[in-house]
């Protein structure tokens, strides 16, 4: 049996096709996959820039009384809060902290309680934007065909309520 030169050229273009399929599912895979790590990141520096926001509010709510209690509890609950829960525990949070009167403080509470929302601010911008780029290619036809973001969990959106900062 001879193999004409017809069949050798689709055998190789064929052989090419795959190949380069394969090699793009590799580098796409690979790049979902940095960016489920990239969301996890962010999580964790929002995380840790909403759990200083409760230490501040917490701090500045120990001067303040009664209504000092209730932004202690809600900054407890939203520490506790599951991932599910926590904007809107946050979202009391922030309600919370919007009624106490900052011209009463110290200058420097003041100036710690702005950098924190600031530094909310920022990380849940930063976790947003992860959460979108990874969100752009999962949700494009041939990744979710081929399965390629594996077992990792969806990323969402976290949103809330952002104080405006003086």
């Amino acid at each position: 049996m001879t193999v004409s030169a017809l069949t050798v050229l689709v055998t190789g273009l064929i052989v090419v096709v795959v190949v380069a399929g394969l090699g793009w599912a590799y580098k796409t895979a690979n790049r979902l996959d940095r960016l489920h790590v990239r969301v996890d990141l962010a999580w964790q520096a929002l995380d840790a820039a909403l759990a200083r926001r409760a230490v501040v509010g917490r701090t500045i709510a120990a001067g303040l009384g009664p209504t000092g209690r209730e932004l202690i509890a809600a900054a407890d609950v939203a520490e506790r809060a599951d991932r599910d829960q926590r904007e809107d525990a946050e979202n009391v949070v922030s309600a919370r902290l919007a009624q106490v009167d900052t011209s009463g403080l110290r200058s420097q509470l003041v100036a710690e309680l702005a950098d924190a929302e600031t530094r909310v601010m920022m990380a849940r911008r930063f976790h947003n934007d992860a959460v979108r780029d990874t969100l752009a290619l999962r949700l494009r036809r041939p990744v979710r065909w081929l399965h390629l973001g594996g077992t990792a969990p969806v990323p969402r959106y976290f949103e809330i309520v952002e104080r405006g900062v003086d």
